[in-house]
Parts: C-alpha cells; structure tokens; sequence
C-alpha cells in the first residue's frame, strides 16, 4: 500500500468516529448559535495547527461560510502577536489564552479550546478561567480528551494518535458548524 492511501485509509478510521459523537457535534452547534443570537461572543483557541483552526473558525463566523449575511463576533485568541507576547514574557506562555479571556469575555460568551492532546497547560487555564467567568465551554479535542475532556462542558474527542488525522476531523467539525449555525441564525435550511 502507497504512503498516499495508507494515510487515506487513516483518514477514513478517524473519520468513522463522527457517527458517534454526530450528536454532541449538533448540539454544540446549536449552543454556539444560542449564544450568537443572543449578542454573545465566541472566543477560540488553540496551538499549533489548532491556532490555524481557531483563526479559520473565527473568519467563518465574522466573514461567511456559505450564506451572506451579517458578521458575527468571534475572536480567535492566537492572533494578537503584542498581546502574546507581553502576555508570554510578563506572565509565561500557559497564561497567554486566560489573560485574554480575563479581558475580553463575559458571562454567556463561549469559549472553543481545540487541543489535540487534551492537555495544552495554557488551554486548560483559559477554560478555568472561562468557567469563572459563567461562559459555555467546548473543547475539540484529541487522544483521549486529556485533562480538557473532563473540565470543559461539552468535550468532543476524536481518538488516536496521530495529530494530522485529529486536526483533519477538527477542521470538518468547524466547518459543519459554520455551516448549522449560518442555517440557525439565517432561517435557511
């Protein structure tokens, strides 16, 4: 078997564990939609890969996805180079999202923290503070949900270890949402 399918073969495996997770991934877009409707915001992070995923899902929800219609407030925490900075050198790097969170978010806001380990120091601390807070919390997580799986509201795990395949089945997973929260929110179905 090629390197090409082998790694196609992976995907489908990964791929597979949506069919049992589908509700959770329908309700928490539902929640995300509640919360926008409701003037609320949503803030995200991530690592890595999942620092991309968080800006792309921030970009869907202000720009569009599919529909046009109006902006949605959504802030990736990975994108302000002087906030993480100041933020990494003043206070460490496992502060860099909670510190963002002390003062950018309310009560009612969502926090999505997207960790392939379950275990990143500086999501776990932005979720605690996100609690806090009274915010909903969702974490896009990897492996076997590490210490995220057990803190966040709603945990949904995509199993295994390999990185790429977990960020391939997050990335599908931001996408749907986009897509059932521009259904929501426009009345279109």
């Amino acid at each position: 078997m090629t390197d090409l399918l082998k790694a196609f073969q992976e995907h489908l495996v990964y791929f597979q564990q949506v069919k049992a997770i589908a509700p959770d991934v329908e309700q928490s877009a539902a929640t995300l939609a509640a919360i926008l409707q409701a003037g609320q915001k949503i803030l995200i992070c991530g690592n890595g890969g999942s620092a991309a995923d968080a800006q792309h899902f921030a970009a869907e929800l202000v720009g569009r996805f599919e529909l046009e219609r109006s902006a949605w407030p959504a802030i990736a925490l990975t994108t302000d180079t002087s906030i993480l900075s100041a933020i990494g050198n003043d206070y460490g790097f496992d502060a860099v999202f909670a510190r963002q969170v002390d003062g950018l978010a309310i009560k009612g806001d969502a926090l999505i923290g997207i960790s392939t380990s379950g275990n990143s120091p500086n999501i776990i601390k932005a979720v605690e503070s996100a609690k806090t807070k009274g915010m909903h919390t969702i974490g896009l997580l990897g492996r076997d949900g590490g210490k995220l799986g057990s803190i966040v509201d709603t945990a949904l795990v995509i199993q295994g270890q390999n990185t790429a395949r977990i960020q391939e089945v997050h990335i599908f997973i931001l996408h749907l949402w986009a897509m059932l929260i521009e259904k929501k929110l426009t009345n279109k179905s």
